[in-house]
């Protein structure tokens, strides 16, 4: 019914317009819209705002005339059933009005779909990488990467539930520069734990983890060298100090994310990319096509032939490549993969740098829309009001361990995803842990066990043929349907926007209708009519909850 009512009413506004316009709106969108403004109907269209500067007309005109207009036709259409009143408001938008019957149906469709509600196939099996988090293997993570892992997760969720195939993937810088600093850390640490007086660079890791390698590395030094090669004496493989300190802190990332509730399909790494000689295939494939040349003495990518602002170097002058080299050839492996979409969540830091890799992209021979990179903006934690500092390299800043220690997995996947990416994120680690309605994760929870508690007590379900909704009359249990039915559009709202943060405002809404209905009406011990009824809408109520914090990866306790 849905999709019904949604080919109904795109259908009489493409018709009203054509009439009444003609062709000037031959290419205009007819988008319907769920109306999120109290007040201002249930669906919501804005082709009169968008018509304005083609008609020389003020929208809120053009509005009234097609309000007008469709009115007419509503009496010969199927709408009539549907549809109670349409308007004209605001700056230009026409808004309408459902009946309640509708939404009766609606409720129906709920707990007749139970946890398949709202999922629509709009992937149809297209196949779609999310690669997230990412972070080198040079520290525990921060909470940067805790929200885009948060995110990412939640994102990959969501697009499953709309019938994309997706896959996760991390990809793993475990050579170069960073990696070497690393194991210059690790082996400065352990001439001081020695009792070498020593003089740590400030561009050093300074962390108490860098500590605790350099003991395990102590404690069996037969078994490393500090060259970057591996070697073997005698029987044994010996690891340079860089690898094992990398392989060291990315057991412990693998283990904080799942703690977390964030798994990958796939671990890919940059070293193992560069060895298979992926890097010298892109290369020669980019020279065939004529997007290389050398100057200077190194080489560059001619990526201005693609709206990037200048060419980019990828390999320089010394002989080792740029960052850009690596990525082209993970990102071609990408496709030749089999992934029609691909998604990349970065810090703000790579904002510059989404220009270049689409440049790569076009020059591969792929179209750059295929290729979406989301900034996920910082988050600060605070303690008691007051900012935590925080320095990646000096080693002082929360981790996601520290975070989970403090608050639990659900309350930071929680309060990582309740800002949209784009914002800034202050994380208040006092609020996180409240077990009270100021806690917006508790708050959505303890309803869902406060509806489980309720249908534990409750008697045996109506069968479908006995149901009446047409009991729920009350101002509070319409508004708790209007707002279930509300599920089928949130899910595609988050992918259309690529961000799952409408998920968590929808939820914490959700929660206050039911709460405002239920502290309001009396379930049990009403007629049987009507206690069945709103025992059917808390148990529809449940289904939602459920579906969305299991599309947040968040936990469903039935008591609290």
């Amino acid at each position: 019914m849905q999709e019904h009512i949604h080919i109904l009413l795109t259908a009489l506004l493409k018709s009203t317009v054509h009439r009444l316009y003609g062709q000037v709106s031959a290419s205009q969108e007819i988008p319907i819209e769920l109306s999120l403004a109290s007040g201002f109907g249930d669906l919501s269209n804005n082709c009169a705002l968008r018509l304005s500067s083609l008609l020389k007309k003020p929208p809120l005109v053009i509005a009234m005339s097609m309000v007008e207009a469709m009115l007419q036709e509503i009496p010969k259409s199927p709408l009539r059933e549907y549809l109670k009143e349409i308007k004209a408001e605001g700056a230009g938008f026409i808004n309408f009005y459902l009946r309640e019957e509708y939404f009766y149906c609606q409720l129906k469709d709920i707990l007749e779909k139970k946890g398949d509600f709202a999922r629509i196939d709009i992937g149809k099996g297209r196949t779609v990488l999310l690669e997230f988090v990412s972070a080198n293997p040079t520290g525990p993570l921060s909470v940067a990467h805790a929200r885009q892992a948060a995110v990412g997760d939640a994102l990959a969720n969501i697009l499953d539930f709309l019938g994309f195939d997706v896959t996760r993937e991390y990809y793993l810088n475990d050579e170069g520069n960073q990696i070497n600093i690393l194991g210059n850390s690790i082996e400065l640490r352990m001439k001081e734990l020695s009792g070498e007086k020593i003089e740590f660079p400030a561009n050093y890791y300074q962390g108490d983890y860098i500590y605790e390698i350099a003991k395990k590395v102590k404690s069996h030094p037969e078994l490393f060298t500090s060259s970057g090669t591996p070697q073997k004496r005698g029987k044994e493989k010996v690891q340079s100090i860089a690898e094992f300190g990398a392989q060291d802190i990315l057991s412990t990332i693998e283990q904080e994310l799942a703690d977390f509730g964030v798994r990958f399909d796939s671990w890919y790494s940059q070293k193992e990319l560069r060895e298979s000689g992926k890097i010298s295939t892109v290369f020669d494939f980019l020279k065939e096509k004529g997007f290389l040349y050398e100057e200077d003495g190194a080489l560059w990518f001619k990526s201005t032939q693609f709206k990037d602002d200048k060419d980019r170097v990828v390999i320089k002058s010394d002989g080792s490549y740029t960052y850009l080299a690596p990525d082209i050839a993970y990102h071609r492996d990408k496709y030749l993969r089999g992934f029609h979409w691909l998604i990349n969540f970065w810090g703000p830091d790579h904002h510059g740098y989404i220009p270049r890799l689409k440049a790569a992209v076009q020059a591969l021979g792929y179209d750059p829309a295929s290729l979406s990179v989301l900034i996920v903006q910082l988050a600060s934690i605070f303690r008691e009001g007051k900012a935590i500092e925080m320095s990646t390299r000096k080693g002082q800043y929360i981790t996601l361990r520290e975070v989970l220690d403090e608050v639990g997995k659900d309350a930071a996947r929680y309060f990582f995803l309740m800002r949209r990416i784009s914002s800034h994120l202050n994380f208040d680690l006092e609020t996180a842990k409240k077990q009270t309605p100021e806690n917006p994760v508790f708050y959505v929870q303890y309803a869902f066990a406060r509806i489980c508690s309720i249908l534990r007590g409750s008697p045996q379900e109506a069968s479908e043929e006995t149901l009446d909704f047409g009991a729920l009359k009350e101002k509070e249990e319409i508004g708790l349907i209007k707002k279930l039915w509300q599920f089928s559009y949130i899910p595609e709202v988050c992918y259309k926007t690529l961000d799952p943060y409408m998920m968590t405002v929808y939820l914490q809404e959700v929660a206050e209708a039911f709460h405002r209905f239920y502290d309001r009406h009396r379930v049990l011990g009403q007629e049987a009519s009507l206690t069945q009824a709103r025992i059917a809408l808390i148990e529809a109520t449940r289904i939602v909850c459920a579906t969305g914090l299991d599309l947040l990866g968040i936990s469903k306790p039935e008591k609290m």
